[in-house]
């Protein structure tokens, strides 16, 4: 794998990849260590219950300032129900709709993640957003933006983590992606909006984990072109796959898809730059990437 000079050009936009799931396992981990040391990745959220947390952090801190580390809030993982208030992706999707979360109990989830990040990492996070996209959840985005907004002005000395909206732009709104998006974008961008927090205004890499790297290539041609700057591209590498993981070999294929040059043609052929989020400039407005839009 080459390292490429992202430094960006005038003629260039700059996205977001975002490499979601750090520390679910080793070969995760690596992986996405590795393609960020070498340029390919701008982003990583982390996953706190993992027990490899404390350990795998070690991996980021040469990466700190180069990219954007976050927190993966989670509920759905055999983390959270190790934890005591994880449940079904479907149920969590059902209590969202039928009522939302309890507040308090949300707040205290929440809280405890945050402070796992905290306590390995010495730094708040520089982004939030969620396994499975619970963090906007009814009942749980109400609590996130309360908390994040306390930890600004009681300890994060003024700096705002940036929240991802998982709603997809333009072009690339499949059924898959309306349910991520019905399911509380506009209602977290709402609440975003009111606390003046920053947040990335939309978000690609929505697809069924299927496919060869053939298709994911194509895939991820389409997402260059179409997603607006200030947004995110997700992905889930891993330098291998490994047993028991349901997406494994979906991460096995992109790790080897974002390592190789095919993937450095697409960036320069899509006229993009893989970059933090705080050097992404809008082009066009996030507001375009609302649900219904277009």
């Amino acid at each position: 794998m080459h390292n490429r000079d992202f430094g960006r050009r005038m003629s260039e936009r700059a996205l977001v990849l975002c490499a979601d799931d750090y520390a679910v396992h080793e070969e995760a981990s690596r992986g996405i260590a590795e393609l960020a040391q070498a340029g390919r990745l701008s982003a990583t959220s982390v996953m706190v219950l993992s027990p490899r947390w404390a350990t795998d952090a070690a991996l980021l801190q040469p990466l700190r300032g180069r990219i954007d580390v976050g927190l993966h809030l989670d509920w759905t993982s055999e983390f959270a129900l190790a934890a005591g208030h994880g449940l079904s992706l479907r149920a969590a999707m059902w209590r969202s709709v039928t009522g939302g979360f309890d507040h308090a109990r949300a707040r205290q989830v929440i809280a405890d993640q945050l402070n796992a990040f905290e306590t390995v990492w010495h730094a708040p996070p520089d982004h939030i957003d969620g396994h499975q996209h619970v963090q906007q959840f009814a009942g749980i985005r109400e609590a996130l933006v309360e908390l994040v907004q306390e930890a600004v002005a009681q300890r994060w000395q003024g700096a705002k983590p940036y929240l991802r909206l998982s709603s997809a732009p333009r072009g690339q709104r499949d059924v898959k992606g309306r349910i991520i998006a019905a399911l509380g974008a506009p209602q977290l961008e709402g609440l975003a909006r009111r606390a003046a927090l920053p947040m990335a205004g939309a978000l690609s890499g929505i697809y069924d984990f299927a496919g060869d790297i053939t298709r994911y290539d194509g895939l991820m041609r389409h997402w260059l072109q179409t997603t607006p700057g200030h947004g995110i591209i997700m992905c889930h590498p891993a330098r291998s796959q490994v047993a028991g993981d349901p997406i494994g070999a979906a991460r096995a294929r992109e790790y080897r898809y974002l390592a190789s040059p095919d993937f450095a043609r697409a960036l320069d052929e899509a006229g993009v730059c893989v970059e933090r989020f705080c050097a992404a400039v809008p082009w066009p407005s996030p507001r375009g990437s609302e649900l219904g839009a277009g």
